[in-house]
């Protein structure tokens, strides 16, 4: 066969993939549609391996991902997509940069047999080796059953579009999007594919390249979201310190006590904790938990904004208490309204190693609950002040939110030390502006471990 022949062929090969759905959309994440594919003519038994990796640019970084691609064997997992991924996966984390996936696969190529197995093994250990060194974005697009499920729901955030379905099961019931974003394994769902893939895209302009780096911001781009007053929720004033159109809320539908978001702060890439309601249960505290620990992993500082009375999970709330202690990273808590008891010193007191704490001039904060602390501390002038009433109940609680008033402010606590500062609603922004500039060479040595065992 002649040389140009043999070109002839080549371009006609590759002409025929760019055409399938795994091309279609890595020229939608890709910068202007350009990237360097990586083993792009493997082979898979009698065709062409069921997935497309590549490297380029996503917003100006260096970005790798692989899409499956369900025009070829169904985007069936075989051993050629193994050797390709885990290629991809090891140039990642040599170079440190981001990782992208893209599933749309009908399952793995049961003929194949041990070497299936094999190559899924491979794939999970790859996958975890990565953890923490770069970050991993799964965008499900098509199905993802089995152990792929498994792969895809290890990233850091994962992304569905609303068709999409994701399961251990090798069928479809209760692999929807929906259930997946109340379960929360998927952090965002998108209503299409496009969506989904802008939405990857947002999440690499925030986010560090590895966790040695730092993110890469856009500064002619930063606006302030919003000012707060004293009647401004904490997850509002959450958003309205954020940089505009920056906040990416993730897992939204799952463990609704507390919201966590991605944004940035005149520039500065954050990861936003907090409480909207004053009750936090298992599922907010472990949904916080693990965001913290992916906040640390990169460097991220965390910024958390607390209005909360107690937590209803001893289990959750020590995971939350060991992820904020185990943090490293530059952590930045306001007491917006209450901050009582173990809700205190678990995220924004001494036990969550928290570097600066402020309180709004309207915060509460006890080491007990209001009621608890009242008791003790008014001791026999609580039975007196309530002697003779007539409706003892109303009466007893009027007594402690007095009690509250007077002894449980945001003064009191500064002055035995809780808190750094005492602002009015309308300066945190610029509070938080300074306290990050501040933090921004924090350093801390660790003791010499694995990782701790307060998690699981």
């Amino acid at each position: 066969m002649s040389i140009e022949s043999n070109t002839q062929s080549v371009e006609d090969i590759r002409e025929k993939m760019n055409v399938s759905k795994a091309y279609e959309r890595l020229t939608k994440l890709f910068d202007d549609g350009v990237y360097t594919e990586i083993d792009a003519f493997a082979k898979s038994k009698d065709g062409y391996a069921e997935a497309a990796a590549a490297h380029g640019t996503v917003g100006g970084i260096g970005v790798y991902a692989f899409a499956q691609n369900s025009d070829v064997n169904g985007g069936a997992m075989s051993k050629a997509q193994a050797v390709k991924i885990k290629k991809l996966y090891d140039l990642a984390l040599k170079t440190g940069e981001p990782v992208v996936a893209l599933y749309d696969s009908v399952g793995g190529r049961l003929d194949e047999g041990t070497q299936l197995m094999a190559a899924y093994g491979d794939i999970l250990k790859y996958s975890s080796n990565l953890s923490g060194v770069v970050p991993q974005i799964s965008v499900v697009l098509g199905k993802c059953f089995g152990t792929q499920a498994l792969i895809a729901a290890g990233a850091d955030i994962v992304i569905m579009s609303e068709k999409a379905e994701m399961s251990l099961e090798t069928s479809g019931e209760n692999a929807s999007a929906q259930l997946n974003a109340q379960h929360g394994t998927a952090h965002i769902v998108s209503k299409d594919e496009d969506e989904a893939i802008e939405k990857a895209k947002a999440l690499i302009a925030v986010l560090p390249s590895n966790n040695l780096s730092c993110a890469c911001v856009a500064y002619d781009s930063i606006s302030e979201q919003g000012t707060s007053d004293i009647h401004t929720t904490a997850v509002q004033a959450a958003l309205n310190v954020c940089d505009e159109d920056s906040a990416i809320e993730l897992q939204q539908e799952y463990g609704k006590a507390v919201s966590v978001v991605l944004a940035t702060v005149n520039g500065t890439t954050v990861g936003m904790v907090a409480t909207s309601e004053k009750i936090l249960d298992g599922k907010s505290c472990s949904k916080a938990a693990r965001f913290i620990r992916f906040c640390d992993a990169f460097s991220i500082p965390v910024v958390t904004f607390v209005d909360a009375q107690k937590f209803s999970c001893i289990k959750s709330a020590a995971k939350l208490t060991s992820a904020y202690a185990e943090a490293t990273t530059a952590k930045v808590t306001f007491v917006t309204g209450d901050a009582f008891g173990s809700v205190y010193i678990a995220a924004a007191g001494t036990g969550a190693s928290a570097d600066l704490t402020f309180a709004w001039t309207t915060a509460s904060i006890s080491a007990l609950s209001p009621e608890a602390e009242a008791v003790i501390m008014l001791g026999d002038d609580l039975g007196g002040k309530l002697k003779g009433s007539k409706n003892p109940q109303a009466d007893r609680k009027a007594v402690v939110e007095e009690y509250q008033k007077q002894h449980l402010t945001a003064l009191d606590a500064a002055e035995n030390g809780y808190v750094e500062d005492i602002i009015n609603p309308e300066d945190t922004r610029a509070k938080l502006i300074a306290a990050l500039d501040m933090l921004a060479n924090k350093r801390v040595s660790t003791l010499p471990k694995k990782h701790n065992n307060l998690y699981i």
